[in-house]
């Protein structure tokens, strides 16, 4: 599924995507640490794996949408 990147802490290595459809969707360290990345800037198209349905879904891997 692609998103958009929303927020990012370089700190925590969290942060935040919007979906095409504009819903936020969280992101932790660990869906972070998954894809490889070292940084992200906001507004970058991004590729993501989620699990759970609803209030439940959850990523877990963020990682750059290439073309």
């Amino acid at each position: 599924m692609q998103a958009t990147s929303y927020t990012y802490d370089p700190e925590t290595r969290s942060g935040s995507v919007l979906l095409d459809d504009g819903t936020p969707v969280e992101f932790d360290r660990a869906a972070f640490d998954a894809g490889g990345l070292r940084l992200l800037r906001s507004g970058q198209r991004v590729r993501i794996e989620t699990e759970g349905e609803g209030d439940a879904r959850r990523i877990t891997l963020v990682t750059l949408y290439t073309f």
